[in-house]
């Protein structure tokens, strides 16, 4: 799999966790300590330029765990 495809899944289960949780784009910008623009980088699945620093903010944020692995 791909950066980019992985980047996809991760911010698909990002919005999707959002969306559960009724969190909108600008009360997670505020959680975040952002602006409303960097969370719609952060979800668009084509915008690789998000770290993996913030993806783990904002999946803690939304009560799950971004989990990487060497294999």
């Amino acid at each position: 799999m791909t950066s980019a495809a992985i980047k996809s899944v991760i911010a698909r289960q990002l919005a999707d966790e959002m969306q559960r949780r009724r969190i909108t784009k600008k009360r997670m910008a505020e959680l975040m300590n952002t602006s409303r623009t960097q969370v719609d980088r952060l979800l668009d699945p084509d915008n690789g330029s998000a770290t993996i620093e913030t993806l783990s903010r904002a999946a803690n944020i939304v009560g799950r765990e971004l989990r990487l692995e060497l294999v």
